[in-house]
């Protein structure tokens, strides 16, 4: 994979449609239910089959579609407590067939949804180039805050500072308010993100 030619593409990206908007967000009911779950996700006591039992009686309940619920055991399956990278790779491709069965006006969102599962999974293995393919396949999908953090997390673990800080300058002079406000707050919190941090 060539690295500069990869980057070229993340900056033609973000300088030919910096004023795209993702239109693709899940209905109330269902951000409901997948804030449910990410709070799930994120207690100490976090037990990995209560939370696919809570995913699947939500699911159950209509209170989020298949794509969703897919999702959900992806983002299970990659949680580092359980670690189960065939079965979070397996469920991402179902994710994406659902998603092509869907399709309609929020395809793009949902396939930006897969790319950025699978660029965790890279990342989680430590193949950061791969990850940061797939990063930027989903910022092409979708300009969303999470996907520039993502885009740029991966620069960083690569040891590209500057390009990372090249990038986020150009995301801060022409990007919406409200993404580069979640970015900036998200540089502010992950550590993964410190060095962008500003002194």
């Amino acid at each position: 994979m060539d690295y500069r030619l990869l980057l070229d593409r993340i900056y033609q990206s973000v300088d030919s449609q910096a004023y795209f908007t993702p239109i693709g967000s899940a209905p109330p009911a269902q951000r409901d239910a997948m804030n449910e779950l990410a709070q799930a996700l994120s207690q100490p006591d976090f037990d990995a089959d209560n939370v696919r039992a809570l995913a699947r009686r939500i699911h159950g309940a209509g209170r989020i579609d298949r794509i969703r619920y897919l999702s959900a055991l992806h983002v299970i399956e990659a949680h580092p407590r359980v670690a189960n990278w065939a079965e979070a790779a397996r469920l991402a491709g179902e994710q994406e067939m659902a998603a092509l069965e869907q399709g309609g006006p929020e395809l793009q969102h949902n396939l930006a949804a897969v790319d950025r599962h699978r660029g965790v999974l890279a990342f989680m293995r430590n193949q950061y180039e791969v990850a940061l393919d797939y990063f930027s396949r989903a910022l092409e999908r979708e300009r969303s805050s999470e996907n520039l953090q993502n885009v740029l997390c991966t620069l960083l673990r690569l040891g590209e500072e500057e390009d990372a800080q090249n990038l986020l300058g150009m995301i801060r002079r022409s990007y919406p308010a409200e993404i580069v406000e979640n970015l900036n707050s998200s540089i502010a919190r992950d550590p993964d993100l410190a060095l962008l941090r500003e002194e």
